[in-house]
């Protein structure tokens, strides 16, 4: 009973992640159609590509590292 309370509090915060990111369904599924492991992909997805965007920001990062030899 724990496990199933367990699975389903962690289905429910991706759920909300990906919606408050603008993502309802994909493939016209809905999210709470998907499975736990369709949900956990999909979020470290969304999660590498913020932080994708947010590591190169206004500047590459070489362009930083060269101003600073100089």
């Amino acid at each position: 009973m724990r496990l199933r309370k367990a699975v389903e509090t962690k289905r429910n915060f991706l759920i909300n992640k990906l919606i408050n990111e603008g993502i309802y369904k994909k493939n016209d599924i809905h999210l709470f159609e998907w499975t736990l492991t369709d949900l956990e992909e999909e979020y470290v997805k969304l999660s590498k590509t913020k932080q994708h965007e947010a590591d190169t920001g206004d500047h590459p990062p070489c362009m930083i590292e060269h101003w600073a030899i100089h």
